[in-house]
């Protein structure tokens, strides 16, 4: 007897339509699962085996064999519990085939039974309604984020459950969306504990109008860090389309919280100087399939990196492809994945690896080889898709001492106000403007990818300022956030 049961494998992002079909013949008894499954979807065989067992179901004492189709992609994960589970009930006549083939199904089984929730729900749940499927059998635990999808979650809890419930003898409590606030999620820092720093705070109020990238550059303790983190909180609030796209990278991350399962402030990730190539842009190794990497968690948020000239130079040129792209594209041997990744990048680095230079209260002991060594680790490719470079000098005691200073709400306002005019078409250039880019490009050492850098940064200062046309003025002021020939390789 044959029976099937329709679910949905990740690749990346992306769900792929999987029928697991089960076989039942005369024959010894035995347990096979067949269609490149890797080695947690194999040992579904004894977590299948039990949990059926502890639901008081019957195992089929014959031989059964489990094909997961298609057999050319590669099945990960423990996910497929469920579907195995319900195609051997139905094979066996324990439960109605034609109800099962109304529903899709995801879950990871308990050996007694109970039903855990995986990764990736809101993007399985998003490939069944596409499908034309109106219900998705699930754990409890998933059913708020396969909501988000506007599928009809059935939330189930026990094997048994999921049984009764195509059997028609009983119907789990639907899912209702709560209607009371969900906890709040980390709560934004202010720019208002930020004391001077003036020219910096000006750039990363640009850098928000525009999504324009940033480097702090300046001894330690001059507060980069601290602006760095606080880009987030002038930044405007995610759209309903862009909290989904969040939602559903960090889903498959396996990293939504069970009481929150919609994103709703954008992201900031901030990994250690020592992550690796993989950490930082996605991948995975052994038997994993690609998990999303730190330029995906961040995508439609910040991604500081601080100790910037720390990180392994591989680390840093891999970025090159998401700053330019907007994603990440991972080649494995069973395909390919593709990550989103449009995100704002901060940076923040000592302009030498004592952290002396550039502050007139201490003395620089670097040799020129270790010198030259740590700014080799800044290609001049990379340096050119940062928009804004700034020199952070150590603050003066009147301003460390000063009244606080601009909080962050009235800076949102502004850069929301810039966004909607940049948004409604680019302002025209100036005469004057025009010709003083022209110059620039001739005596300063500008690419061509810099030189459209300063424009992107010249339109956003006219935009912060409510003016029609990008004045002389506006790329002056944009020219001189260009990168210093000191950070740059020797």
């Amino acid at each position: 007897m044959l029976a099937r049961t329709v679910t949905h494998a990740l690749v990346g992002l992306d769900a792929r339509r999987v029928e697991v079909e089960a076989h039942l013949q005369n024959g010894a008894p035995a347990f096979a699962i067949v269609g490149l499954a890797d080695r947690a979807c194999q040992e579904a065989k004894e977590r299948v085996r039990s949990g059926i067992a502890s639901a008081e179901l019957e195992w089929p004492g014959r031989r059964i064999t489990v094909n997961l189709a298609p057999a050319g992609l590669r099945k990960e994960g423990s996910g497929f519990d469920l579907p195995i589970a319900l195609s051997i009930l139905a094979a066996s006549g324990q439960i109605p085939r034609d109800r099962l083939a109304e529903h899709a199904a995801v879950g990871e089984l308990g050996l007694h039974g109970q039903l855990r929730p995986v990764g990736g729900a809101l993007a399985l749940a998003e490939a069944a309604r596409q499908e034309g499927l109106s219900r998705i059998l699930c754990a409890a635990r998933s059913a708020p984020e396969a909501a988000l999808s506007g599928i009809e979650p059935v939330p189930l809890r026990h094997l048994a459950e999921a049984a009764a419930y195509l059997r028609g003898e009983s119907e789990p409590e639907p899912y209702v969306e709560s209607n009371g606030h969900p906890p709040p999620e980390q709560t934004l820092l202010d720019l208002a504990d930020v004391r001077g720093q003036e020219r910096a705070r000006r750039a990363l109020e640009i850098a928000a109008a525009g999504g324009h990238n940033l480097l702090l550059a300046g001894p330690p303790g001059t507060g980069k860090s601290m602006l760095a983190r606080r880009l987030p909180g002038i930044l405007p609030p995610l759209s309903t389309a862009e909290a989904l796209e969040v939602t559903r990278i960090h889903s498959v991350a396996g990293m939504l919280a069970a009481d929150r399962p919609l994103v709703t402030t954008r992201p900031l990730r901030s990994p250690h100087y020592n992550a690796s190539v993989a950490a930082l842009v996605g991948g995975g190794g052994g038997g994993a399939g690609p998990r999303p990497g730190e330029v995906s968690l961040a995508h439609r948020g910040v991604l500081v990196l601080d100790e910037f000239a720390e990180f392994q130079r591989p680390a840093l040129e891999a970025l090159r492809q998401p700053l330019e792209d907007g994603v990440v594209s991972i080649a494995r041997v069973g395909g390919r994945a593709v990550f989103p990744a449009r995100f704002q990048l901060v940076a923040a680095m000592n302009l030498c690896p004592c952290g002396a230079r550039g502050d007139p209260a201490a003395e620089c002991k670097c040799s020129p080889q270790r010198l030259s060594a740590y700014r080799d680790k800044l290609s001049r490719a990379l340096l050119d898709r940062f928009d804004l470079v700034v020199a952070m000098p150590r603050p003066r005691a009147a301003e460390l001492a000063a009244a606080p200073s601009e909080a962050s709400a009235p800076v949102r306002e502004r850069v929301e106000s810039a966004r909607e005019w940049i948004e409604s078409g680019r302002p025209p250039w100036s005469k004057e403007a025009t010709e003083l880019l022209d110059r620039a490009v001739e005596r300063l050492p500008l690419s061509g990818r810099g030189r459209a850098r300063s424009r992107r940064v010249a339109e956003t200062i006219a935009a912060l300022a409510a003016k029609p046309e990008v004045a002389a003025s506006h790329l002056a002021e944009a020219l001189a956030y260009r990168s210093p020939r000191e950070l740059g390789p020797t």
